[in-house]
């Protein structure tokens, strides 16, 4: 069973007034942040490749690589595994990111059959392939797939905007932050979500791309 899936703004609505209903630290951000962005995208190699491309840069650099990438027509795993070192260098991905990327294009995922994985099955299907960490699978998971309780929280723009929210001495680390994260099933990737739009709202910059 893969639970609940985000399909529209509408679910998006229903989960963050269930957060708000019983949070009152939720509540004060979403008066803060207002409607929340759906944040669907379609599935498939290229959506997980630029999630690929996301990982540890900031949300304009990722922009402007992937806007490189589509405008090459490096968004298929038949263009990747037939471009040089120097087409991927070219648009921005460093030497690691590229071994990534080949091997994102040469990997037999079944995307189709990843819809149907219960989120941890799903999970554990993408970390064991090559440059993809649990923080990439999580934003596939969230985006591509819509998964409602999936949480990223090793996503540094999370745990600001929990440190922040939360009135935190510290950023809390990836482990406080998904044990936090725990109380707001089964909506988790609705405050994921809503933190990122309160990130947005209180450091004047977009958290995620």
């Amino acid at each position: 069973m893969t639970g609940r899936i985000i399909e529209t703004d509408a679910c998006v609505a229903e989960g963050a007034d269930w957060l708000a209903a019983r949070h009152p630290r939720l509540a004060e951000a979403y008066a803060l942040t207002g409607p929340l962005p759906l944040r669907r995208r379609p599935d498939g190699f290229a959506e997980l490749l630029s999630a690929i491309v996301s990982q540890q840069v900031s949300t304009a650099s990722a922009a402007a690589i992937w806007g490189r990438m589509a405008a090459a027509g490096l968004v298929t795993p038949e263009a990747v595994a037939a471009a040089t070192d120097d087409d991927l260098r070219g648009c921005g991905l460093s030497r690691p990111k590229l071994r990534y990327a080949r091997a994102l294009a040469g990997a037999t995922l079944d995307y189709s059959a990843l819809r149907r994985l219960p989120d941890e099955a799903l999970i554990a299907e993408l970390v064991a392939l090559p440059g993809i960490g649990r923080w990439t699978a999580e934003i596939y998971a969230l985006f591509a797939l819509g998964r409602a309780d999936v949480f990223a929280a090793g996503d540094l723009a999370l745990q600001e905007a929990a440190r922040l929210l939360f009135e935190l001495e510290a950023r809390p680390s990836e482990r406080v932050l998904a044990k936090m994260a725990e109380d707001w099933r089964p909506w988790r990737g609705v405050a994921a979500r809503l933190l990122w739009a309160y990130y947005r709202v209180a450091k004047a910059r977009e958290g995620i791309r």
